[in-house]
């Protein structure tokens, strides 16, 4: 009678097949396009989005207080504001605490 050896082309082929898969799988989960790294990019894009609004909502204060400044436009009580601020103006009948 012969002596039953094992295949070892099959458990070859399984072996590899099974380490591929584990790899794989692996990489799906956790590699730099896995799952976990894709909830931590959503999670930075929503904040990204609400710190652009955020932008968006101070870049047009900043244009109205321009447009309100400008030749076209001039509101005085901006420039009386602004004048008070930058230069120190006051008026003769206020009197300024410290």
């Amino acid at each position: 009678m012969k002596n039953p050896r094992p295949a070892i082309g099959a458990f070859f082929y399984f072996g590899t097949a099974s380490v591929l898969a584990i790899y794989f799988t692996f990489a799906a989960v956790q590699g730099g396009y896995g799952l976990f790294n894709r909830v931590q990019i959503d999670a930075e894009i929503a904040e990204l989005q609400v710190r652009r609004d955020a932008l968006a909502v101070e870049l047009s204060e900043l244009e109205n207080r321009t447009l309100r400044l400008s030749d076209g436009f001039l509101d005085l009580d901006l420039l009386d504001e602004r004048a008070r601020d930058v230069l120190g103006l006051v008026r003769p009948d206020e009197i300024v605490i410290r």
